[in-house]
């Protein structure tokens, strides 16, 4: 990216023009202006970076930076600075704008006064030129890549005015393919995350019958004792100690619901990914009691090994369960035919340097991962559930799996024989003790 940008540079001068300290010169804005996007990861602030140089390089008043908004089929203005009315600078540009009709056609940076020499220009009052004296702009640096507008910068009156060089236009070339790659590399990184944080919602949504199944079991009892309480209530308004105990016990259970209502919608929501002090073995037991009713109806034995002594960890609690989730419900639909043990154990686990991880193996005796798949079974799309309706799989389960233990600073690994069954090993870093 930087060669390319020198040779831009270098390619609008006279070499009888470039002085060693020019040449010096343009080299340390080069590098630093790019050096400084490559080490920012914020839309904002590359965006406002830019802008910030672009409009230093042409020594204007003011500058705006549009982004393509493909959702909503415009450029979306995404960084601005100087002294100028929001009315004046908009906040979006439609697709068949005047400007960008001409960047479109001319694919290179336009001044106003080369709009001004333009006689097709001049014989239309609503075109390029005139928008750009609407605007108060002087000239517009369009960011192509692969003839494709991702965005344009638009900068204000230069102060004092000065008389246009092949310096000024040199620099303004080299810093906006600077920014032009800056930009395409940042949405690109941003379609992604995006794309993840779909897959991770719509995998847990896929979840939530399960969780459904098991609140509907878990709240049986305290819905009981609610209604006896108030079926009991107008015959014994008089015994204090009936009403304060039996009382008591439906505040508990309500809240209980409370908190069972509550871990559901946390679930199913989307959430940015937040990292809080946890105890380990109560999301297990948590993701246990949701399969409970699952594994019951399809004759499955849960064997539960919690490890007391648990170190506590720094995770994302909802991101967390939906890890756990997954793999429990896969290794209960692998023993949906003919039922089995399905065995929960964690365990503290002494890394090389002495340092503690929370260790959680997940093991049931359902009908196993062939070797052949055994490699692959993280990866997008891969799946050996092809049955129709409760066990048709995505091959996006695990892989969202992999990625959310590997966001975690975690371990996962698999051993399955076909026939025998299969066990998951998840490693995650504790806190100091």
């Amino acid at each position: 990216m930087l060669a390319h940008s020198l040779v831009v540079m270098t390619t609008h001068l006279p070499h009888t023009d470039i002085l060693p300290h020019l040449e010096n010169e343009l080299l340390n804005v080069v590098t630093q202006f790019s050096a400084e996007l490559g080490a920012m990861t914020d839309l904002t602030a590359i965006g406002n970076r830019i802008i910030q140089e672009l409009c230093r390089a042409g020594a204007t008043t003011h500058g705006a930076l549009f982004l393509l908004d493909r959702e909503h089929e415009c450029y979306r203005r995404v960084s601005m600075i100087g002294s100028v009315s929001p009315t004046l600078m908009p906040l979006t540009f439609a697709m068949d704008h005047p400007l960008l009709h001409h960047l479109l056609t001319t694919n290179r940076i336009i001044t106003r006064d080369d709009l001004a020499g333009d006689p097709q220009e001049a014989d239309a009052g609503g075109g390029a030129h005139a928008a750009m004296e609407r605007l108060q702009v002087t000239r517009l640096m369009p960011h192509f890549i692969k003839d494709r507008l991702i965005a344009f910068s638009l900068l204000g009156i230069a102060t004092p005015v000065a008389e246009e060089n092949a310096r000024t236009t040199s620099v303004l070339a080299a810093l906006t393919q600077i920014a032009t790659n800056a930009l395409d590399t940042i949405v690109l990184y941003e379609d992604l995350h995006r794309s993840h944080m779909l897959m991770k919602r719509t995998d847990r949504l896929k979840s939530l019958e399960t969780i459904a199944g098991g609140f509907a079991h878990e709240i049986r009892n305290p819905l009981t004792s609610i209604k006896t309480f108030i079926q009991l209530a107008p015959q014994r308004k008089d015994d204090p100690e009936f009403i304060h105990g039996f009382s008591k016990m439906v505040l508990d259970d309500v809240y209980r619901i409370e908190r069972l209502i509550q871990e559901i919608l946390d679930y199913a929501r989307y959430m940015e990914p937040k990292l809080t002090d946890e105890d380990f073995n109560d999301i297990v037991a948590s993701c246990l009691y949701f399969i409970d009713v699952k594994a019951n109806r399809q004759g499955i034995k849960i064997e539960k090994e919690l490890a007391p002594d648990l170190p506590r960890v720094m995770l994302d609690r909802q991101q967390i369960k939906q890890v756990l989730l997954n793999l429990l419900l896969n290794a209960v639909d692998s023993m949906a035919t003919s039922g089995g043990r399905l065995r929960v154990q964690t365990r503290k686990l002494a890394k090389p340097g002495g340092n503690m991880w929370v260790h959680i193996e997940i093991e049931d005796t359902g009908e196993g991962i062939h070797e052949t798949n055994l490699d692959h079974v993280f990866d997008p799309f891969f799946t050996t559930k092809h049955a129709s309706g409760e066990h048709e799989g995505t091959g996006l389960g695990l892989t969202i799996v992999h990625q959310i233990i590997q966001e975690h600073h975690g371990e996962i690994r698999v051993e399955s024989s076909v026939g025998v069954g299969t066990t998951f090993f998840v490693s995650l870093p504790a806190l100091p003790a």
